[in-house]
């Protein structure tokens, strides 16, 4: 290491800016600005005040412009100039609650922003992330970020600011090697004593002298190096204005320091210069594993489950839905709306900071929220509905013509990674009449009521019958809204056909038809139902028990899955942050009830029944909540219990087997009227193991199923995006979920997977008292899961993976008229291969234009990939996180791409036309 004799503190002026949190955006925005316009001030008054850390996202820049635009050339030239660093991020996200894309999306549009300003810090900037991804070195390092700096995940650092050091640290340094599964290292400096260990640094001197000496000898203490880190700032810190003077009042004071106001890129590059010759390695995320358990604030997970849903709605539309389908169009020719979904990933990006996502704020916030939801959710779909349109337009189903009269034909389009069968339900209109033609009202409603629904059959481009079923949805409304002239209204006489589509290729889609055949024979009816009470495919026995838990025998292990399904209601005294179980408190399950069971569905491709439980729960907590609330007792001293008056809470079920699935479907509806509790349901597994596994950002994570010696939480919840898999040496079950993101793998026999469905409270928590009656999520809710159980292969996952995130990304369909075109009736637009391989992303650049498409090898061993998109003389370059366009090279005769995907590695391919090709 480089010998330096003299201590230098560096102190960097910044302020942690939580957009929306204990006030509401808005109220926070007006400090925003006072803020930003004290900054802008100093800077250009004061000399000596060199730097300022804009808190590592850039969205700062918009909120402060929107009200003083004015302003604009003069920050962009203190950013230029290096004074101010702003990115790399949009938003300072909650990594684990974000999907994948969207911390990808993330990093891309904040490199965008600010370097649309003239520079961006290159700095993997955490501060206050309730956790970190264990792909994060990976990432940062295809972004050309070298360095992180993070306040959680390998110390205990609990509510308010508050870190505690006596427990287990995994390094003996602030700074150390962070490496994600793929081998890629940054160089990681926690923030030991908090980001504002040098906050409001005084300017009298007796003062002064007692705030450094505590100061340099708190951060001494994990310094390997002389040059020491103090932030100065915190949460929604206004500017120290007199700086320079308590900087120069330390200077006559300790001699022997040199203080200088500085910036990450001159801290940072001393660190590495001065470090020791070994460092210690901590491998993967970051979830203070190793801590007590009370300040992990893992149970945001479950804070407000509705803005889960909701967010895991706007990013699948946006990146497996919008995005690949807007690719599809445009291998045909459309423009790629670019700007549109810079807008919408924007607006969808607001609800990610982790206050935000994280259900964590005032119910204001969140109300917020649910709007910004909606208004990117409306963009995505929109953009769906012209990509579906261009693509049906192009499709050739006019091999219709000559099954049958009257051909109703449709499009469905897989835009998952992989080739899927499963049951799509679409809307037809089997006669429209537009307003334009001039006909009077009555004779309109006339020709749409006397269509005949009789001898319709359903074909699929191969000329073969689809087994389906048909509802009449009689008269309808409806509007086209052309490019090129005034909207055109019509009635129209509609039905609904529900039907299993059968290997429908990746990336691509597949065409049917309604059509009249003359010598169409009725179909011999077939049913999944075997007996009563029980479905059974070729891969499942679903059979139900009185008290309305599953019994699921899984054909190709033998195995028997009993138990499933039971629902657990236990109360919380927490708060937004964190679960507590009254001490007292005895829980509440269905296994002893008798339930309500009800055949609802028996059709050839699909069965289901409804489950009803009927439960008296507590209305809410006592009396003595409220006063402990009220008078700050923290939450792990109360001593409150659960209230004696009971509210009934009705919970219906859906279960359902589809012909080809592989899983069974979940589907729980019940209208929560009581306060201060958490619903759980429970997957007993039976299967022996010590770990687990869960989906999580570009990985699969194994974790330990029982917490390390020190962790005196009696609860031990985990995060999950897509999936959670229990696993032995010959079998598994793994259960999916639609934005059910907390889970537990209970301290039992049996390894049960508990998922929470709901968890209801009435306090932000944190620094001071709160009120969020808004996260007792009154009223009703959905939620919807799958259990699949499945061999183990190469991997405990590697069976169910692809059946759990296809779970989540529903087939699409859209109407079409009967015409030629240019693309198949069975089609795919980006044909690929490759063994544990998780296909992520397909989409344009903006920079290039060019398509770009990225997958993530989730084993921990290399395997092969090969592509072949739907482009005739394409040409290919390596890229990475940033669409950068890299090293080029050629594919085989057949127009395909094989390359080697390295243990854990996010891979990422441009690829275009040759110039001069149509």
């Amino acid at each position: 290491m480089t010998d330096h004799k003299r201590t230098t503190a560096h102190i960097i002026s910044h302020t942690h800016w939580d957009r929306e949190w204990y006030l509401p955006y808005e109220k926070h925005h007006v400090r925003l600005v006072k803020l930003m316009n004290t900054l802008l001030n100093v800077m250009e008054s004061d000399p000596d005040y060199r730097y300022f850390h804009l808190d590592g996202q850039t969205i700062i820049l918009e909120d402060f412009l929107q009200v003083h635009p004015e302003r604009k050339e003069q920050l962009a030239s203190l950013i230029r100039s290096g004074r101010i660093q702003i990115g790399p991020w949009y938003v300072l996200q909650d990594e684990f609650l974000t999907s994948s894309e969207a911390n990808v999306r993330n990093l891309q549009i904040g490199h965008q922003d600010a370097l649309a300003f003239g520079a961006v810090s290159k700095l993997g900037y955490f501060p206050d992330s309730f956790g970190n991804m264990g792909q994060a070195p990976q990432m940062l390092k295809q972004a050309g970020i070298d360095t992180a700096v993070f306040g959680r995940g390998v110390t205990p650092t609990g509510f308010n600011n508050t870190v505690q050091h006596e427990e287990e640290f995994k390094s003996p340094y602030s700074e150390m090697l962070w490496e994600s599964k793929d081998g890629s290292q940054v160089l990681g400096i926690l923030f030991a004593n908090w980001y504002s260990n040098g906050n409001e640094i005084p300017t009298d001197r007796q003062q002064a002298m007692e705030y450094w000496d505590r100061k340099l000898a708190d951060a001494k203490r994990f310094a390997s190096t002389p040059h020491l880190l103090f932030m100065n700032g915190c949460d929604h810190q206004p500017i120290q204005t007199d700086l320079s003077s308590a900087l120069q009042t330390a200077r006559e004071l300790y001699p022997a320091v040199d203080y200088v106001h500085s910036n990450f890129d001159d801290y940072i590059d001393e660190v590495k210069r001065a470090l020791p010759d070994s460092l210690s390695v901590i491998r993967g995320e970051l979830r203070s594993q190793r801590t007590d358990g009370w300040g992990t604030l893992v149970n945001t997970a479950s804070s407000r489950i509705y803005l889960k849903q909701m967010n895991h709605l706007g990013q699948t539309l946006l990146e497996k839905a919008a995005e690949p389908t807007a690719a599809f169009a445009a291998m045909l020719g459309t423009p790629y709306p670019h700007h549109l979904f810079t807008y919408a990933w924007k607006t969808l990006m607001q609800n990610h900071p982790h206050d935000s996502i994280c259900g964590c704020s005032i119910d204001e916030v969140h109300d917020e929220m649910v709007t910004r939801f909606r208004k990117s959710r409306h963009v995505a779909e929109a953009i769906l509905e012209d990509s579906l349109k261009t693509i049906a337009e192009q499709v050739d189903t006019s091999l219709f013509e000559g099954m049958g009269e009257g051909a109703t034909s449709f499009i469905v389009i897989n835009s998952s990674g992989w080739a899927r069968s499963g049951t799509v339900s679409i809307e037809l209109d089997v006669k429209r009449v537009y307003f334009r033609e001039g006909i009077e009202i009555e004779e309109m409603r006339r020709l749409v009521k006397n269509v005949s629904l009789g001898g319709l059959t359903l074909v699929a481009e191969s000329g073969a019958d689809v087994p389906f079923t048909l509802e009449d949805q009689g008269t309808g409304f409806g509007y086209d809204l052309p490019d090129d002239r005034f909207r055109q209204p019509y009635l129209t006489r509609r039905v609904r056909v529900t039907f299993e589509a059968t290997e429908v290729p990746a990336l691509g889609l597949a065409s049917y038809a309604l059509v009249r055949k003359k010598d169409s024979m009725p179909a011999s009816p077939t049913s999944l139902i075997t007996a009563d009470h029980v479905m059974e495919n070729e891969y499942l026995v679903v059979a139900i028990a009185d008290n309305g838990s599953l019994t699921i025998s899984h054909k190709a292990t033998g195995r028997i899955y009993r138990g499933i399904g039971v629902y657990e209601d236990t109360g919380d005294i927490g708060n937004e942050y964190m679960y507590r179980q009254p001490d007292t408190d005895v829980p509440i399950t269905t296994r002893e009830l008798t339930a309500d069971i009800r055949l609802v569905e028996n059709t050839p491709y699909r069965a289901a029944f409804e489950i009803i439980h009927q439960l008296d729960i507590p209305e809410d907590a006592d009396e003595q909540l409220q006063r402990e609330m009220t008078e700050m007792v923290w939450f792990t001293s109360r001593k409150s219990g659960r209230s004696r008056k009971t509210v009934p809470l009705m919970i219906r079920t859906l279960v359902s087997l589809e012909k080809s699935g592989r899983a069974v479907g979940i589907k729980t509806e019940f209208d929560n009227q009581a306060k201060q509790h958490r619903l759980r349901v429970f997957i007993p597994t039976g299967l022996q193991t010590g770990k687990h596994y869960a989906d999580s950002i570009f990985e699969v994570v194994e974790r330990d199923n029982r917490p390390a010696s020190g962790w005196t939480n009696p609860s031990n919840c985990q995060h999950q995006n897509a999936f959670v898999t229990v696993a032995s040496a010959d079998a598994g079950i793994t259960v999916a979920n639609r934005g059910l993101q907390e889970y537990e793998i209970l301290p039992d026999q049996e390894n049960t997977i508990a998922v929470t469905l709901l968890r209801a409270v009435g306090e932000l928590g944190d620094w001071g008292y709160f009120p969020t009656p808004g996260a007792q999520c009154i009223g009703k809710h959905t939620v919807e899961f799958s259990i699949m159980p499945h061999e183990v292969g190469e991997t405990p996952w590697e069976a169910s993976y692809r059946d759990a995130y296809q779970f989540g990304i529903p087939l699409l369909s859209v109407q079409t008229d009967v015409h030629p075109g240019t693309v198949g009736p069975r089609h795919s637009f980006l044909e690929w291969e490759g063994p544990h391989l998780a296909f992520s992303s397909l989409k344009a650049s903006a920079e290039t234009g060019d398509f770009v498409a990225r997958w993530v090898n989730l084993a921990e061993r290399i395997t092969e990939l090969s592509v072949r998109p739907d482009l005739d003389n394409c040409t290919f370059y390596r890229s990475d996180l940033l669409e950068t366009v890299g090293e080029a090279f050629a594919a085989d005769a057949k127009g395909t791409l094989k390359e080697s995907v390295g243990k854990a590695k996010i891979v990422t391919y441009g690829f275009r036309r040759k110039e001069g090709s149509e």
